[in-house]
Formats: structure tokens, sequence, C-alpha cells
């Protein structure tokens, strides 16, 4: 039972992108004893949504087959990406902002495992040196904001087109705005690209 719930964290690991994580399962007492089985234990996973609480099922394949449930209890640590420094919200974080540690995530299945992935976005709360960085309190960084002067550069066949424009709304980068081109007046849509740089999404 604790090697089946071990390979659940495996796996669960390997999807998520843990780095060097470790666990420690702890079999919780069953409220009846466990039935004898002639063949080897078919282990089934219940729910293991929450490594605090993961439910697995022993299902013994003879004739007169049984089904019984058992709940375990894991604690996962891994190296996690924190804060370096105190942070205000909505600093974009640099390098020096972040750094690496080994901390337990049994209750942060959104820590960032890769600090590379946290620098350039910004934190939507005021951050304190040491706090683990989880993906719910960074976002993308606004790169162009509604009202502002944006260049519209259209690339096609190895030419280059850069037009004036006017942001109509904001985004990060990635983001499709619509766009006003100022020589022409027409509102187009274009994908954030850069600071105050975008690209017709339709081209």
């Amino acid at each position: 039972m604790l090697d089946a719930a071990r390979e659940v964290l495996d796996t669960r690991a390997d999807r998520e992108g843990w780095l060097e994580p470790q666990f420690e399962v702890v079999l919780q007492r069953p409220r009846t004893p466990l039935l004898p089985c002639r063949k080897p234990l078919a282990i089934e996973p219940v729910d293991t949504r929450q490594a605090s609480r993961l439910r697995l099922a022993a299902r013994c394949p003879d004739a007169e087959g049984w089904e019984q449930t058992f709940t375990l209890k894991a604690t996962v640590s891994a190296k996690v990406a924190i804060a370096a420094t105190a942070v205000p919200s909505g600093k974009a974080l640099s390098d020096a902002d972040v750094a690496t540690e080994r901390r337990d995530i049994t209750s942060l299945p959104d820590a960032i495992s890769d600090p590379a992935t946290a620098v350039g976005q910004s934190s939507r709360r005021a951050l304190r040196s040491g706090d683990v960085l989880r993906a719910a309190w960074l976002s993308a960084p606004v790169l162009v904001k509604r009202g502002d002067s944006v260049r519209i550069v259209a690339q096609r066949d190895g030419i280059t087109v850069t037009v004036a424009g006017e942001a109509q709304e904001s985004g990060a980068r990635g983001a499709v705005v619509r766009v006003r081109n100022s020589g022409n007046g027409k509102v187009i849509r274009a994908r954030v690209v850069d600071e105050g740089t975008v690209q017709p999404a339709d081209l």
C-alpha cells in the first residue's frame, strides 16, 4: 500500500515538474483488519487529489473477492522558487528577487519549481523574503496599456512594415488586444509581443 502511494506521488511529481521531491507516507490504521486473500492484492487509486489524504483501495481477486479502502497521509517536500527578498505588489520579479529552497509543499499544489518561470512576472500581493512563489500569486506584467502609443509590426514573406497605433485595451505578452491604426483609424486585433509592440493577430 505504501509503495502504491509513493508511485502515485511519483507520477504527480513528474506531471507537475517538482524538483528533487521527497515523500513521507503514513498508513492510517484501518477501522477493520485486512481480510485474508489467496491471490496478490490489486491496489487502485480512489482519491489522490490531496497528498495529505490519499485514498487507495485494496481489492482481492479471489472468487469471493472483497474490497477495502485505506487512507494514507503523505508529506511532500521539493525544491521550489522562493522570494529572496521583500517584493512589493505589482513589481516584476528579477533574478535577484528569486531563489530556490527545499520546502514542504504538501498544501501548496501550485508552488513554482523553476525560478525562471517566475522571473519577469509580477506578484498580485506583497511578498516577504522566504515566501514560496505560487502560480496563483503571479501574473505576466502588462506590456501594453489602454491609451498607449504602440508600434504595429507586420511581417510577411521577409517584408516588415511598422506603423503607429493606439492600444484600445491593456494586455500582457501573448494577449490579443484591440489596437487602432493611427494612419487610417481602423481597429484591428493584435497580439502583444513586447513592451509597446504588437503584431496583427489575423495576418
